[in-house]
């Protein structure tokens, strides 16, 4: 797979800049309630807000969306995020709250979009956990028992029957979710965001975060912000001040690439009917979706973890887009011919639980991150109840499933540098002898065949 002319870009390749980036805030201000973070977390917790009639700012170091909430893969996931199994060894009787939750989030997003007919490519597919192995896929099948078992809604099956690419042996479909464009999405809910009586103000980076006298002084580069109440959603980038627990995340680095446009035709031959994402079983994942524009998005593969705040903008290591590539090659192997034309990244927050995490700090300060990879549909969804058990005074359900009654977090096991590359590498150790599997089976075949069918 060809990686010589590909653009690296700073933001995300799904869409560009909006051109209206609101101004920063200069002077001293007040309000009922600030919000710190304009990812979709931070707008849909100001947009909830605004409804429900509080007074209500937003605060945002670059422009609404500007972070991970725009740079995923646009897979709307209708399960909890992080290994299953190990979620289920360690947490199972959370494992119902947390199915349950994963599924109305996305539905959550789903009647969001209709609601205010935001354009965002949306597709009712469902997403797959698709085996690369017959070894993933018994873990799939050990995946479907638990989400079943958790209340989920989920289908085993052989790559034919489920309609993805025949290059996977098979795999279980969630059938709540689908794909969408993340960029689109979250420029759409910025507009209508900008359309309630909330304030919003971009290019303000919150650099320091006080309980002054009965209420928190919010301070910015050109002025400050008094609040009553406020909710921190700021996801990979919360270790920036002193207020932040120990150990409430660990920033990760991931990537997207996107190929060229793909002849259709050679699209339809893969075989890839239902149009699903997919998601295989490594430890560290790799995704692969198709878009509206006939290329393949696809990424991950390894985790790059930050060491110190503040986390600095980057763009992708050109050697991992060239693994990508070569994985690409590997899965897709009558499109090893196809280029890669852009690649993107961005940082999100994972959790020792793997487990999303909201709570507060204080009385009057509340957190919402980390929805481990999931946030596209979860993130929207907390923010929502998080607005609504500050107006109400008491937790949803779903709220409840995810909160911490005391913000003490363990420290994250094997997130370490040296951790991530031994998992990367049990990854590739299994990749190997599985493809020498796959080959002994083959030469098998062929030496089994009549010679004058040869």
């Amino acid at each position: 797979m060809r990686t010589d002319h590909v653009e690296y870009a700073d933001f995300t390749g799904w869409v560009d800049p909006p051109a209206d980036v609101r101004p920063p805030l200069v002077g001293d201000l007040a309000c009922d309630v600030a919000v710190v973070g304009g990812g979709i977390n931070g707008m849909s917790t100001a947009l909830r807000l605004a409804e429900r009639g509080q007074d209500v700012v937003l605060l945002e170091a670059e422009f609404c969306g500007h972070g991970s909430s725009s740079r995923n893969a646009g897979q709307l996931a209708g399960a909890p995020g992080g290994d299953l199994q190990l979620l289920n060894l360690l947490s199972r009787k959370r494992m119902p709250g947390m199915m349950r939750l994963a599924e109305r989030a996305a539905h959550h997003v789903e009647d969001f979009i209709a609601k205010h007919d935001i354009d965002c490519d949306y597709e009712a597919t469902g997403n797959a956990f698709a085996a690369v192995s017959r070894g993933q896929m018994g873990r799939v099948r050990r995946v479907a028992k638990i989400v079943t078992r958790a209340g989920g809604h989920v289908q085993v099956g052989t790559s034919e029957e489920l309609g993805i690419p025949r290059g996977f042996v098979g795999g279980m479909r969630e059938v709540v979710g689908g794909m969408m464009n993340p960029g689109k999405f979250t420029l759409g809910m910025r507009q209508v965001l900008l359309g309630t009586p909330a304030r919003v103000f971009e290019r303000t980076k919150v650099t320091d975060i006080r309980r002054e006298d009965g209420g928190v002084v919010l301070t910015t580069p050109r002025g400050r912000l008094r609040a009553d109440r406020v909710v921190l959603a700021t996801n990979a980038f919360a270790g920036e001040w002193d207020i932040t627990p120990k150990h409430l995340s660990v920033p990760i680095y991931v990537i997207e690439v996107e190929t060229e446009p793909i002849d259709p035709r050679r699209l339809a031959a893969l075989g890839w009917t239902s149009r699903m994402g997919l998601v295989t079983q490594h430890a560290i994942m790799e995704n692969y979706r198709l878009t509206p524009r006939n290329t393949i998005v696809f990424g991950v593969r390894r985790l790059e973890r930050g060491t110190r705040y503040p986390l600095p903008p980057r763009t992708p290591d050109p050697a991992l887009v060239r693994e990508l590539a070569d994985a690409f090659a590997t899965r897709f192997p009558s499109l090893a011919d196809v280029a890669v034309e852009r690649a993107w990244g961005g940082w999100i927050a994972i959790t020792s639980s793997w487990l999303p995490l909201a709570g507060q700090l204080d009385d009057r300060i509340h957190y919402s991150i980390a929805c481990n990879g999931h946030g596209l549909a979860q993130a929207p969804y907390v923010g929502t109840l998080i607005a609504d058990a500050i107006v109400d005074g008491e937790r949803h359900e779903d709220l409840q499933t995810l909160w911490q009654e005391k913000p003490k977090f363990p420290p994250p096991m094997m997130m370490g540098r040296l951790g991530l590359r031994m998992i990367w590498a049990v990854d590739r150790f299994n990749d190997r002898i599985n493809g020498s599997r796959r080959n002994a089976r083959r030469g098998a075949a062929l030496a089994s065949e009549p010679t004058a069918s040869r």
